[in-house]
């Protein structure tokens, strides 16, 4: 028995649009290589869109992928994960699943109060298949209570269990504040427990779990993760043994530089100095600086000439990151464990008063977390991105307005 096991796809993640379509080029990649190896079906733990409702071009694009499975008569099997789903609990895997492009394998009734989930059988290796949805925040964790599991631990054969949620026995330290579910969530006994949703590659055995996989994400979907990764994959599963297979849609360079003690034209040298020895073609580019400068602001070093230069050298893209970088004017900030409000309280009471804009402080305070809640708005279900932006620009103008009337009366 072969298959494939991918996780977080998050195809349309990227916005730029020298990134936006590096996902569906990594799922491509993934059902290429997966045709190639003569897997017998193939899976993915949630995740594969990026949003509830992605783009017309995305949607094609993973369809078209999907389709050259479906000619070799390789069926995919799949659940929803956090991203998948709208507001109003639809996902576009019900589409796909309608188009016999794929299965949604979390299907079951609930009996007494309890969720008895059923098995999806793949015709060809007789493997029997079932899965739990993801949803953010944990809310999946009443489905794990109620689940009978008892009867799916009774079923004989090879069972694959999908699931979408952070198991805690398997969290790495850096992600410690992830909400997460204890392994006795899952039910015992299976062979293979193909995970999703915690963007680490990991395999495990836990006492009567075994072969627990996390394959990661299908490509990075941050600044740091590709920092840390350096490039995505999944898992290819070959009778008992299962194999992480990275894919390199273009090479990371990654760079930190320390600008500490530096003012704004030494840190604009050290910067050049670190990416001049690199051999950046065809490589997106990471440059993390970090430390206080001594003087001059962060805007006074030339990004500019740093991304020309790099450009110049054939790097396929490159960006910066400057959030450990800060000015004499800006110290440090002292950031104490709480829940979300009242570390942005921590933060707004740091910096209030140290940029003019002519309000008093509490009537300042007052408009940065009416900001902070308008800009936190999601798009709503069916939206268009030119009408959820001008709401959200109308909605921001309109806080501004009543901040500057307020503290004039």
């Amino acid at each position: 028995m072969k298959f494939a096991h991918l996780a977080d796809c998050h195809i349309g993640s990227w916005r730029d649009p020298k990134m936006s379509d590096i996902s569906l080029i990594a799922f491509n990649m993934a059902v290429d290589r997966s045709i190639e190896a003569g897997v017998d079906f193939f899976l993915v733990s949630g995740d594969l869109f990026n949003t509830s409702v992605p783009g017309i071009d995305k949607i094609k694009g993973a369809i078209l992928a999907l389709r050259k499975l479906k000619i070799r008569q390789i069926p995919v099997y799949a659940i929803a994960g956090s991203h998948d789903f709208s507001p109003s609990g639809k996902t576009m895997l019900d589409v796909l699943e309608h188009a016999d492009l794929l299965v949604n394998v979390c299907k079951g009734k609930i009996v007494d109060d309890t969720i008895q989930l059923q098995f999806t059988v793949d015709p060809k290796t007789g493997a029997k298949i079932t899965g739990m949805v993801g949803k953010k925040g944990m809310l999946d964790r009443h489905y794990y209570t109620a689940l009978d599991a008892g009867s799916l631990e009774r079923e004989d054969g090879f069972k694959i269990f999908l699931f979408h949620t952070a198991i805690t026995e398997l969290k790495p330290s850096d992600l410690a504040q992830m909400e997460s579910a204890p392994i006795s969530f899952l039910p015992k006994g299976f062979d293979y427990y193909a995970g999703g949703h915690v963007h680490i590659v990991n395999h495990s055995t836990i006492g009567e779990h075994r072969n627990i996989v996390y394959p990661g994400p299908l490509f990075p979907n941050s600044f740091s993760e590709i920092e840390k990764l350096g490039c995505g994959g999944f898992y290819l599963y070959d009778n008992g043994r299962a194999a992480y297979q990275p894919l390199v849609v273009y090479p990371a360079v990654c760079l930190v530089v320390d600008c500490n003690y530096k003012n704004a034209n030494e840190a604009q040298s050290a910067i050049l100095d670190a990416v001049s020895g690199k051999n950046v073609e065809g490589s997106i580019v990471t440059i993390r600086a970090s430390g206080q400068l001594s003087s001059g602001k962060i805007s006074d070093i030339a990004w500019n000439k740093i991304f020309e230069f790099l450009y110049e050298k054939n790097a396929y893209f490159v960006m910066k990151n400057t959030n450990q970088l800060v000015t004499q004017e800006y110290s440090s900030i002292a950031i104490h464990s709480g829940s979300t409000e009242d570390v942005e309280h921590l933060v707004i009471k740091e910096h209030l008063g140290q940029i003019q804009i002519g309000l008093p402080l509490d009537a300042e305070e007052a408009v940065i977390k009416s900001l902070l809640h308008t800009l936190n708005t999601e798009k709503s279900e069916g939206e268009r991105v030119i009408d959820f932006e001008e709401r959200v620009i109308a909605e921001t103008q309109k806080t501004l307005d009543a901040g500057w009337v307020s503290a004039v009366h």
